[in-house]
């Protein structure tokens, strides 16, 4: 299918699974890793600006339920409280709850460090702790984590002087959930989609070494997924930011849900968007040494 087809395709309100190969590159640590080369992974792309509608049916067009009878924590995009796509929809998250439940989820957390602003107070203003009490769940602050509570990851060949820490919920984590917005982000890694997510997971004490690494700030991106792996993503791209960013920025309206089970497959499809191929490749992947380089042949 070229552009045009594809466009095309989305226009009509078509619902789109994609078949991503893994062939041709270094695995990536906790996706592609463990597939053997010429094995696919899917993405589904459902053309909607119903999130309930669109959170259900791109989940269900994986045909996959990592989630039954496991503990679900479920990261968000809380960078701040600023309104979508700034931060993850209060309707997406709450369509998130009741599917995950649907699926069989023994229970839910929601985990999440905000930053600049404090993560208490960003939840507050969002009515977070007043939509995970109407659903019954669980929140964890990472900031409000003990020093024993912090893991400290450093992958084979990291950019980070010292490793970094990731929140040990996180690690242990029985299943982890991840829900990213579509947006530019004009201070780090140029682009924030499933992989940019996890720079949430991360100590903040960790901010000021990622903020001043200008020439790897997007490899230590990278280098923190390693740190776990997510057995679903979903992102939101009903709206998208198409420059400056974390927080504000011009807006376009993609209308898609996109879910999958691997990042770098997640990130590297293509969601209508009207970004580089090339700023995609090496922004949204990284190209990290770990982790698989996909072609984004949509552009």
């Amino acid at each position: 299918m070229n552009r045009r087809d594809f466009l095309t395709t989305l226009a009509a309100g078509a619902v789109f699974v994609a078949a991503r190969n893994a062939q041709g590159g270094t695995d990536a640590a906790g996706d592609s890793k463990g597939r053997a080369k010429g094995t696919k992974t899917t993405v589904a792309l459902v053309k909607t600006r119903d999130r309930a509608k669109g959170v259900s049916r791109a989940i269900g067009l994986l045909n996959v339920n990592p989630i039954k009878g496991r503990q679900v924590l479920l990261k968000p995009n809380f960078n701040t409280a600023d309104p979508f796509p700034a931060s993850t929809h209060n309707d997406t998250l709450e369509a998130l709850f009741v599917h995950l439940k649907s699926m069989g989820a023994k229970g839910i957390t929601l985990g999440e460090r905000c930053g600049p602003p404090d993560t208490a107070e960003v939840m507050q203003e969002k009515g977070i702790y007043d939509l995970c009490k109407k659903h019954d769940v669980r929140i964890i602050n990472f900031e409000d984590l003990a020093e024993k509570d912090w893991v400290r990851i450093q992958p084979e060949g990291s950019h980070w002087r010292n490793g970094v820490l990731v929140a040990r919920p996180v690690v242990d984590a029985e299943c982890v959930v991840t829900t990213c917005c579509l947006k530019t982000h004009g201070y780090g890694g140029v682009f924030t989609l499933s992989l940019k997510l996890s720079v949430g997971v991360t100590h903040k004490k960790n901010m000021t070494e990622l903020h001043t690494s200008f020439r790897s700030m997007r490899k230590m991106i990278a280098e923190i997924n390693a740190a776990y792996r997510p057995s679903l993503i979903v992102m939101d791209g009903i709206t998208v930011f198409t420059d400056k960013g974390p927080s504000h920025g011009p807006k376009k309206d993609a209308d898609v849900i996109i879910a999958g089970t691997d990042r770098i497959a997640i990130d590297g499809d293509p969601g209508g968007r009207d970004f580089e191929a090339l700023e995609i490749r090496f922004c949204a992947v990284f190209a990290h040494r770990n982790f698989c380089l996909f072609s984004c042949v949509w552009f």
